[in-house]
């Protein structure tokens, strides 16, 4: 067995995402299945180099995990030639500076979204990356889940026939922080840090959509900010500056209408926080993180409009849970695990700056529609 050394800076592993998804459930568990199988008796090793602002917690998290290469010199890192990867997790308004340092020192980029805080920002990067020849990814985890894999499968099995529209429901109640504390960091709800749920979930349902039913042609949105006043991480109050919740009218090519509301100002009544509900000729399935459940034409009950009646029927027992058939692994390891082979053996890989910049262009123009309240066309984007 010949086991091949990647080594990659991860930068933003000491925030809530970088730290548990990347570092944790991506990277550290790849190290304990013994690596990453590349097949003919290879074994890729990856070695993460932490990187970010706190030194405290950096070697804290180092610690903790037996990892002996951190520092808070981005630019030291950047020009250690056995440095072959370059990963960012931090605020997005510190991104594009980090990836152009790091493009401009030969590294390969695989980035969380969004890329840019604006779309000529993100394409500004993909063209970088394009010039430079390095290799370059986008994380879009949520495809890779359980639940949207089983919806893919019946979309590839033709088991909806014609597609017709669907519709999502995305988000849970971030506590204010007055009364208790808030389960997202307050940069969140800040304009001026790069802040708001439409530029950080409309680029998830641009790659969403684009992958399982079309690319988006059209975008109408309302966006708003429905708690203007929360509380920051030491207590005090401030203005929430960004967007809480995006309400999102997409049209798709072939005709279909997605339909998804975002909101971190709503209480969960619903079986998983992100659901989307497909419905099409032949049947109708509702995915969620994990679970699918499935409603054929041939089985598809009768409903009557009777408001003077209560209801004797459970319309949720009436659908049936499509089975795993096979054992799913985290999404964002899994997506890790196409780049790096992609990185050592050349392995196609689609989901590079350019898609991620689609998200960036989704994102903006539906603040744009919100802001002029009209329905905008979403152009091609080349490089």
């Amino acid at each position: 067995m010949t086991r091949r050394t990647v080594r990659i800076a991860m930068n933003g592993v000491t925030g809530r995402m970088g730290y548990r998804q990347h570092l944790v459930r991506s990277i550290l568990a790849i190290r304990e299945e013994g690596g990453l199988d590349l097949g003919d008796g290879d074994v890729l090793w990856p070695e993460p180099v932490l990187v970010g602002r706190r030194e405290h917690a950096l070697r804290e998290v180092a610690e903790r995990h037996g990892l002996t290469e951190w520092s808070t010199d981005l630019d030291t890192v950047l020009a250690d030639d056995s440095v072959d990867i370059y990963f960012d997790s931090q605020v997005t308004s510190a991104r594009v500076e980090a990836i152009k340092k790091a493009v401009a020192a030969g590294k390969h980029i695989y980035t969380e979204k969004p890329t840019a805080t604006d779309l000529e920002g993100a394409l500004d990067l993909a063209r970088l990356a394009e010039s430079a020849d390095v290799k370059h990814g986008v994380v879009q985890d949520k495809i890779f889940l359980p639940g949207l894999l089983k919806l893919k499968r019946l979309i590839d099995g033709g088991f909806f026939g014609q597609i017709l529209s669907v519709r999502g429901e995305f988000g849970y109640w971030v506590f204010e922080g007055d009364w208790q504390e808030p389960q997202r960091p307050s940069w969140n709800y800040r304009a001026e840090d790069g802040g708001g749920i439409t530029v950080d979930m409309f680029p998830h349902w641009e790659y969403v959509l684009h992958e399982l039913f079309g690319k988006v042609n059209s975008v109408s949105a309302h966006v708003t900010t429905h708690i203007p006043r929360r509380w920051d991480e030491q207590g005090k109050p401030y203005a929430a500056t960004a967007d809480d919740s995006a309400y999102g009218i997409f049209e798709l090519e072939g005709g279909i209408v997605a339909q998804i509301n975002s909101s971190w100002a709503v209480r969960v009544n619903r079986d998983e926080l992100v659901e989307f509900q497909v419905d099409g000729t032949h049947g109708s399935a509702v995915a969620g993180l994990r679970s699918c459940r499935v409603q054929h034409r041939s089985a598809t009950p009768k409903p009557v409009w009777n408001p003077d009646l209560a209801a004797t029927e459970s319309f949720r027992d009436q659908w049936q849970e499509i089975p795993d058939n096979t054992e799913f692994d985290n999404g964002f390891k899994a997506q890790w695990e196409l780049f790096l082979r992609h990185i050592t053996l050349g392995e196609p890989y689609r989901w590079d700056l350019l898609a991620g910049a689609r998200g960036v262009q989704l994102a903006e123009l539906g603040l744009k529609s919100s802001e002029q309240g009209r329905r905008f066309d979403v152009p091609e984007l080349s490089l």
